[in-house]
């Protein structure tokens, strides 16, 4: 028999938002493997299975026994919460694979089965904020260097995205969540709103509204996750909305803005933007301090 890999995604834990192909996988599996707390999200679908438990920073240990019992033969799910590609098993799955020689056309198989992720499943409890560009950046420093997240949190504010942190805190790392506020707070508003979600979905599931200047105040734990809005996102009656920026071409009535036209890009959009710096007159300099864009992009675009 050829053994079988199952990546199963998880979503946020409620039944009801486990994908058939979750259920399915999880059923036609001989072995279920996983860190503890995702095992018992599914137990009532565990019954005359082999069951391995592992600690929470033993995932190549996990990926290591999946692929051994793939090679006696067996059937295995290795389970994360939300998706198994989203800061889940499925990099450290394909990493010990390729390590151990294995190839997609080897004999054991791997399928991932995708499961909403964190970003997804707390942003529909809280609204819409995920309604325009967006980003995830975790804030664990057990495996990237700080300075490699201080410079992605750094980038993301400034480019006003969306941002949602995964891993804000721990009962070991509490400083990282301010480090991220006070970079966030270089380049946003200290009124830009924060949503603070824990165990989406869950019993235990808590909801909390801030601002960026008290996000740190909040209460903030590993199964939080924290969204910050961008300098459009707003609050209304107890919902998280980023606009999609249907007012910038568009009135109250759904015609067209003066000098816009429906289906085709913004008078600013990048034909418009090249029209207007090329008429400018301006210098490279001065349109990159006015656009907040790199001089060499700049200069290209004019040469170009």
């Amino acid at each position: 028999m050829n053994g079988k890999i199952m990546l199963v995604g998880l979503g946020p834990g409620s039944h009801d938002h486990l994908t058939a192909r979750a259920r399915a996988a999880i059923a036609e599996a001989d072995v279920v493997i996983g860190y503890a707390t995702y095992i018992r999200l599914v137990a009532e679908l565990l019954d005359g299975k082999e069951v391995v438990k592992k600690g929470m920073t033993e995932e190549l240990d996990r990926a290591v026994e999946a692929l051994d019992r793939a090679r006696q033969g067996k059937k295995v799910a290795l389970v994360s919460s939300g998706d198994a590609g989203v800061y889940g098993m499925a990099g450290p799955t394909y990493e010990v694979l390729f390590q151990a020689g294995w190839t997609p056309d080897a004999e054991i198989e791997v399928e991932i089965v995708p499961g909403a992720s964190a970003l997804n499943t707390c942003a529909a409890l809280i609204g819409a904020p995920l309604t325009h560009d967006f980003c995830a950046i975790s804030l664990s420093d057990l495996l990237t260097p700080w300075p490699v997240i201080a410079r992605r949190l750094d980038a993301a504010a400034a480019a006003d995205f969306v941002v949602a942190l995964y891993n804000p805190k721990s009962g070991r790392r509490t400083g990282q969540i301010v480090e991220a506020q006070r970079l966030f707070l270089r380049h946003r508003d200290p009124a830009t709103p924060v949503a603070v979600v824990k165990s989406a979905y869950r019993a235990k599931q808590r909801i909390e509204f801030a601002t960026l200047e008290r996000m740190a105040e909040c209460e903030i734990g590993m199964l939080s996750t924290v969204l910050i809005g961008n300098s459009t996102t707003y609050v209304r009656d107890g919902l998280m909305v980023t606009p999609r920026g249907y007012a910038q071409k568009y009135d109250g009535t759904g015609a067209s803005r003066e000098g816009e036209r429906a289906g085709r890009s913004l008078s600013t959009g990048l034909d418009g933007w090249l029209a207007a710096i090329r008429a400018s007159g301006k210098s490279a300099a001065e349109l990159a301090r006015e656009h907040r864009l790199p001089v060499d992009y700049v200069e290209a675009v004019l040469a170009s």
